[in-house]
């Protein structure tokens, strides 16, 4: 089964658990946190009618969206408050009303407060419900791994704040 890391206790959320129950523009795309570790992240969204443009295809800003959001959980599993420095996307294929898009986050490499992040997102078929997404197993998030929706790369830079000072 899924793992649902999006219900975690105040007692025992970590870093992304916090930041994501805070993100309340993810939340209300229903963009679901399937799984994260240290430098990755699994997240999914079904593409509903409201994200869709003129052209019957998901409007590339949900999908940036998708694709920042899996980022950014992958970039602050590390605890110090972690934000995008810049980001682009490469748009490979288009996705319609109804798809499940599963975006799949991996740290690439961090120097110093900066790090570099890929994302796919991909289309997934079957039931997404099945299984628990990592890296390395065709990041699907469930379901079977589809076709390549779009590319993602962002650089990430850590933040001194009093917070993170603390930590460190």
């Amino acid at each position: 089964m899924v793992e649902n890391v999006t219900q975690a206790t105040d007692v025992d959320a970590g870093p992304v658990e916090t930041m994501f129950a805070a993100d309340r523009a993810s939340r209300s795309l229903g963009i679901e946190l399937v799984h994260h570790g240290e430098g990755t992240a699994v997240l999914r969204m079904t593409v509903t009618p409201d994200m869709v443009n003129g052209h019957r295809i998901a409007h590339g800003g949900f999908l940036f969206l998708l694709a920042d959001t899996a980022f950014a959980c992958a970039c602050n599993s590390h605890g110090p408050v972690t934000v995008a420095a810049a980001a682009d996307i490469v748009f490979v294929a288009p996705a319609r009303e109804g798809d499940v898009l599963v975006a799949t986050a991996c740290e690439r490499t961090r120097y110093g407060r900066s790090g570099i992040y890929d994302v796919t997102v991909r289309r997934i078929t079957g039931d997404p419900g099945e299984a628990r997404a990592v890296e390395g197993d065709g990041g699907e998030g469930g379901g079977q791994a589809g076709e390549v929706i779009a590319e993602f790369r962002g650089r990430s830079r850590s933040i001194r704040s009093e917070k993170n000072k603390e930590s460190q």
